[in-house]
């Protein structure tokens, strides 16, 4: 009986504690990202849009975010409410996405994307923020509470591919929507800075001072590890806006491609699973190493279009070029930063690394697409072996220090 009860305690604590709303909260902006990133470019290619004009409706994102997520990232750190500001950003993208539905022609459907990633954009870091809070006063596992929105980006890729089949491109649209009313929903479930006993120790922090925040993004060492972690980041470029639509060219069925998909997520999730011992055997550094000698590998046999068992293995190195590297980014972020400058630091990294690594990447990935097909794949294969050489320099540079504090 006390076994029980015990149980019982347990489930009560986490379904009313930090973690799981946190966690949920995660699931529903990989819900959106599970349908997105595999099947906004088909939908972008039913309405009418060309290689190019794809790449530039994908990159134009992340050249919005160099901008505006460190703005908005930095003023929720100075609000210190990063709920209110999460709320406030998904209702922006529920707005983004509607608009879509009205959108025709390259420049509307540009117009809207623009519009839509200046909430959308900036609700990844302000989150990460949240979740690394956590991790640092409560010792809260960041993959245990990361792994579901790799779970449910598993259920929209394989979903979505069973909606293309189904009902068409014209379809996906409304999947996005769909997840974006998922993720205004679990925003308002996220803990709130003004709450008592152990959320409110896990949320409340001091506001970002001025100078910590400059000092943060003038730190060499902090721009070495943007360049690092930032280039695996975008070495995705292409996968993330043609690989769907070469894997179509090549006869593969949708059914199997939403099965492409999630094998990559799969192996995400088990690393995810075993983040906690994974930083601590590798360190965070070395994660980004093993990140970016993954995306070498992995991009150079895509680029050779290689039979379907082979391309499933090679999917499962998306647990390394993007998980590994993702958790390595933010416990940097962690350890290198002070608490209060984690919301800056994490929209630094998105905008200036993701944002302008990413961008350039899909911002080429048109015009190498249309020239080479898959052969692109090699490009992608060289950025990763830039990051790598980036990493090491940082390895061998940074010993666990805090870069700036808030003294």
């Amino acid at each position: 009986m006390m076994n029980k009860a015990s149980a019982r305690q347990g489930l009560d604590g986490w379904l009313s504690g930090f973690t799981m709303r946190v966690s949920l909260f995660y699931g529903a902006v990989f819900l959106l990202i599970g349908f997105h990133l595999p099947y906004f470019p088909v939908w972008l290619e039913w309405r009418g849009l060309s290689p190019g004009e794809i790449g530039i409706v994908l990159a134009a994102p992340m050249v919005v975010r160099v901008v505006s997520t460190p703005v908005i990232s930095f003023a929720a750190d100075r609000m210190g409410d990063r709920r209110l500001a999460i709320i406030l950003l998904s209702w922006g993208t529920l707005v983004g996405y509607l608009l879509f539905t009205a959108a025709h022609g390259f420049l509307a459907v540009l117009a809207v994307a623009v519009l839509a990633a200046i909430a959308w954009t900036s609700i990844m870091p302000v989150t990460e923020a949240v979740a690394m809070d956590g991790v640092r006063r409560e010792g809260h596992d960041y993959g245990r509470m990361r792994l579901w929105g790799s779970l449910t980006f598993i259920a929209a890729s394989f979903g979505g591919g069973l909606a293309l089949q189904w009902w068409g491109a014209p379809s996906m649209l409304w999947l996005m929507i769909t997840a974006t009313v998922c993720i205004l929903a679990s925003a308002y479930v996220l803990p709130r800075p003004q709450g008592r006993g152990r959320l409110r120790k896990a949320t409340a922090f001091p506001p970002l001072r001025v100078q910590t925040a400059l000092a943060l993004v003038r730190s060499p060492l902090f721009l070495l590890f943007l360049l690092a972690a930032g280039l695996v980041q975008g070495s995705h470029g292409i996968y993330y806006a043609f690989g769907t639509i070469n894997w179509q060219a090549q006869g593969i069925s949708a059914t199997v491609i939403g099965a492409l998909w999630t094998t990559g997520v799969v192996a995400e999730v088990l690393l995810f699973m075993v983040s906690g011992r994974a930083v601590r055997r590798f360190s965070a550094v070395n994660l980004i190493c093993l990140a970016a000698l993954a995306a070498v590998v992995r991009w150079a046999i895509t680029a050779f279009s290689p039979p379907l068992w082979l391309l499933f293995i090679v999917q499962a190195l998306h647990g390394l070029t993007f998980g590994a590297a993702h958790l390595g980014a933010v416990h940097f972020i962690t350890d290198a930063t002070p608490p209060e400058a984690a919301g800056t630091a994490q929209g630094v990294y998105a905008s200036l690394a993701i944002g302008i690594a990413m961008g350039a990447a899909l911002l080429a990935s048109g015009p190498l697409y249309a020239a080479f097909g898959a052969s692109a794949y090699l490009v992608m294969s060289g950025v990763g072996g830039v990051a790598l050489i980036a990493a090491l320099v940082l390895a061998r540079l940074w010993h666990g220090e805090k870069l700036v504090t808030s003294e």
